[in-house]
């Protein structure tokens, strides 16, 4: 009689995948790093002193502006860590991204050696796996540095700087030294950096409270198997079965799928979860929605209120910015000067800032000083995109009945092509007159 084997029943589907939604955020994540200075999103251009956000160019004058996207992003982190924990560090934090991919592929080469060349010894294939493990590293090393220093510095000048070895400005040499401190960094460091440097984990040990997001071990009825995957999947080589409040936690939820992979086989369900704080219900239980999203009290709501306030503002700010500066102020170095056909001369300086991406030109014209003439070489002046220009001139005006000792009058600067007027309110002064008996 034949014996026919028994198929095995069907495991239960797994609720959960955080590995590989962490995945596909880690390369979410690494496209931004990448992105972020080219097209400049958030880029602090130390030599030309320079501030760029949301693609706006902003000048070390328009301080406005920088305090509040500056504050911005600082209720941001400070939303964020209240809300949801240490979450950045396990899913959009550039160090755990870049220090776990270079564990796995370090350890795919070891494969890869072990699959090719079994006839080697463990010791041969080891060396041969390191050695083409820190040469790609150097390589990785070189292209992080060059894409951080971008943050700072103009990509293209950067570049060029790269391709002549340049060791000797400012610039070169702190993309040297970025190489070396990220190459030591994935070689020796890693994951020890959010343990012993980093200090948002400490910052976040401070913001949080009883409904911060945590990753909870709860096991009222003993239903453990001792298996330890959690511990071994964990890249931080913590236990969470002992606390959730352990700094070194980053929040991965790889510790989640491990449990859930294995007890779903014996038809139990995981023992570790999301949690809103240590006692609050789990993450996706039904709820209104904006509990679900993590305001649960009104600090919370307080929070996001700041948060909008601040986007409003920097909205406001950026939303009234104009491309073109104009400034206009006499020189009162000499009051006036009489020119040989008898004129009065008065002169006047100018700065005009183009913080645009487009060519612009300033065209000068007075009102209200009845006969008097703008002597000014070339007008309007051109102001090429991202310069500042400087300059002078000169208005002149005969003696008449209509002008006095002190006239007031308007200094008319028109941007072009935008069409936008700026009017200056200055004096041109003249001699006394002399009474006549």
């Amino acid at each position: 009689m034949p014996i026919t084997a028994k198929r095995a029943p069907a495991l239960p589907a797994a609720t959960s995948n955080y590995h590989r939604l962490r995945k596909r955020v880690h390369a979410l994540c690494f496209l931004g790093f990448l992105a972020i200075p080219f097209f400049n999103i958030i880029r602090f251009d130390i030599p030309r002193q320079r501030f760029y956000f949301a693609g706006y160019e902003l000048w070390i004058n328009e301080f406005a502006i920088i305090f509040f996207a500056l504050m911005f992003l600082m209720f941001l982190i400070v939303a964020s860590s209240v809300l949801y924990g240490r979450v950045y560090c396990g899913y959009m934090c550039p160090q755990m991204i870049f220090s776990e991919a270079s564990i796995a592929f370090e350890k795919r080469l070891v494969k890869w050696f072990t699959k090719r060349h079994p006839e080697w010894t463990p010791s041969a294939r080891k060396r041969a796996a390191g050695a083409l493990f820190y040469l790609a590293l150097g390589v990785v090393s070189v292209f992080l540095a060059f894409t951080f220093i971008c943050y700072f510095v103009e990509p293209r000048d950067l570049l060029q700087r790269l391709l002549s070895l340049d060791i000797r400005t400012a610039g070169g040499i702190s993309g040297a030294a970025v190489t070396v401190i990220t190459f030591l960094d994935f070689t020796l460091v890693r994951q020890r950096f959010c343990t012993t440097v980093c200090p948002y984990g400490y910052l976040q040990g401070i913001l949080g409270d009883g409904n911060t997001l945590l990753v909870t071990y709860r096991d009222e009825e003993q239903q453990c198997i001792e298996c330890k995957k959690c511990v071994r999947v964990c890249h931080m080589g913590i236990d969470i079965r002992t606390s959730p409040f352990q700094i070194e936690c980053v929040h991965c939820g790889e510790c989640i799928d491990a449990c859930e992979d294995v007890l779903r086989r014996i038809g139990t369900p995981g023992l570790i979860h999301y949690t809103w704080g240590e006692h609050g219900g789990d993450v996706g239980a039904l709820d209104t929605w904006y509990r679900r999203l993590g305001l649960r009290d009104a600090k919370r709501f307080v929070v996001l209120v700041l948060l909008l306030c601040y986007a409003s503002g920097l909205f406001v700010a950026l939303s009234m910015r104009r491309a073109v500066l104009v400034r206009v102020s006499p020189v009162r170095n000499t009051l006036y000067s009489i020119a040989p056909d008898g004129s009065t001369h008065n002169q006047f300086r100018f700065a005009v800032a183009n913080r645009g991406k487009r060519p612009a030109e300033v065209l000068f014209s007075i009102r209200q000083l009845p006969g008097a003439k703008l002597l000014l070489t070339q007008n309007p002046v051109p102001i090429p995109p991202g310069q500042a220009v400087q300059g002078s001139f000169e208005i002149a005006a005969f003696p008449n009945t209509q002008l006095r000792d002190v006239n007031h009058f308007v200094v008319n600067a028109t941007t072009i092509p935008e069409q936008v007027n700026d009017g200056f309110a200055v004096t041109f002064l003249m001699p006394a007159r002399k009474e006549t008996p």
